[in-house]
């Protein structure tokens, strides 16, 4: 970075820092309450399934597949539950349904950490499958979670902060997630005493205290329905709001190849062994290190929120996220590899931003939920699809190629997405 560029990204950061409106939106106690739970429940889960994923690698199987069948057993139940859990969010308490999500984690956490004891020893004749059953578990309840978290958050807020509200909230989930991956595999690989039981105690005591912050947010009232729907009409509505919204369409359709195809994320733990043979706090390092870039991103946007061209900058931030894919699939040095990720990083989080503003903005209060969940499908499902589909390339194509494979499958979404609907880079929030 010459010195131009270092004094840019300084005064943006002192912007961020003396403007007031900036902060307007935490002078909201509730919304304090809930970037604070947001921050740890990021931290506790991030933590988790860094531990089993080490776990799985090192104490059980060095299989790209198997790593690769760690997504697949969240993604299905995920799923399988995301529709009813949008209706749920639409007619139920929303902060009855994230205290129970998190207590429900909260246990998953218990018995993975019964799970490394002496005293349950006979778990152990059962070898990784105890522990591919929490990850189902944590899909079902991610599920719920997806779909209440973001529905809640609007009601905690005016409509003015909804940008600025989703500026915050990727600056602390990137946050949780730069710390979670680099303290679980800090404590599992400490003098290489592959320690999985402290990480799952730490793990609960965060958990903990999500739980106390949301219980601290009063409930807050459903907007009224016109008239009764039945479930199933609930959530075909759902649907055929998102599929009729071609801005809204497009948003989510490029972030689910994008990630489907340019995730190297779930391949990191076989990477940073085989390729950087390095060991496994390095791996906390590189798994952290998107991250870090979407973190120093959001600095900028809190500053600078891309909202007068935001279509211009979704569909190029995409296509730097794919070329920083390709990249890091040819890296050899371990700096070399956590640059190419960072970047990624960096870039992915403009086109959260984005998408995000674009829920918000267009979809009307008594359908957050289900629009929530629709969109818990794109994204949140094609991470873990992407995750099985990386481990499944791995296997037949060889590490490198299906990563670099999955980055130039990225570019070429975009290039199709922009031929299907041109007017999506002439999007301007700011006229929402």
């Amino acid at each position: 970075m010459n010195h131009n560029q270092q004094l840019y990204y300084l005064c943006v950061v002192t912007k961020l820092f003396r403007n007031k409106k900036t902060f307007e939106i935490l002078e909201i106690k509730d919304y304090r309450n809930f970037i604070l739970a947001r921050f740890f429940l990021t931290l506790a889960i991030q933590m988790q399934m860094t531990a089993i994923s080490l776990q799985v690698y090192y104490e059980h199987t060095k299989s790209f597949l198997v790593l690769g069948l760690i997504s697949l057993c969240e993604v299905i139940p995920y799923i399988i539950t995301s529709f009813y859990s949008g209706h749920a969010a639409d007619t139920l308490d929303r902060r009855k349904i994230i205290l129970t999500g998190i207590f429900s984690l909260l246990i998953g956490s218990v018995f993975l950490y019964a799970f490394c004891l002496d005293s349950f020893s006979f778990l152990k004749q059962f070898a990784y499958y105890p522990l591919l059953a929490v990850v189902v578990m944590f899909g079902f309840v991610r599920a719920f979670l997806g779909a209440a978290m973001p529905s809640f958050m609007s009601q905690l807020i005016p409509r003015v902060q909804y940008t600025n509200s989703a500026v915050w909230n990727s600056l602390v989930w990137h946050t949780g997630s730069i710390l979670g991956p680099v303290l679980a595999a800090f404590i599992y690989g400490y003098n290489n005493a592959l320690d999985a039981k402290t990480t799952y105690m730490v793990n609960c005591i965060l958990l903990c205290i999500a739980f106390v912050a949301i219980f601290r947010i009063s409930s807050k009232p459903l907007a009224e329905k016109t008239k009764e729907e039945s479930i199933w009409n609930s959530l075909k509505i759902g649907v055929r709001f998102v599929f009729t919204n071609k801005m809204l369409l497009s948003a989510l359709s490029l972030d689910l190849f994008a990630v489907l195809f340019g995730g190297a994320v779930s391949m990191l733990v076989a990477f940073n062994d085989q390729v950087l043979h390095a060991n496994p706090a390095a791996f906390g390092w590189l798994r952290t290190a998107p991250a870090i870039g979407a973190v120093f991103m959001a600095l900028i946007m809190v500053a600078k929120p891309p909202s007068k061209r935001a279509g211009v900058a979704l569909l190029w931030a995409v296509i730097a996220f794919g070329l920083f894919t390709i990249l890091f699939a040819f890296s050899t040095t371990f700096w070399m590899a956590f640059l190419m990720l960072f970047l990624t990083g960096a870039f992915d989080n403009i086109s959260v931003v984005v998408r995000h503003s674009i829920l918000q903005l267009m979809t009307p209060e008594n359908m957050r939920g289900r629009v929530s969940a629709v969109n818990g499908i794109f994204i949140g499902s094609s991470n873990e699809i992407g995750g099985f589909e990386s481990g499944l390339a791995a296997s037949l194509m060889g590490l490198v190629r299906s990563i670099a494979f999955g980055g130039c499958m990225t570019v070429l979404v975009v290039l199709g997405v922009n031929k299907l609907n041109p007017k999506l880079k002439k999007l301007d929030l700011t006229e929402y």
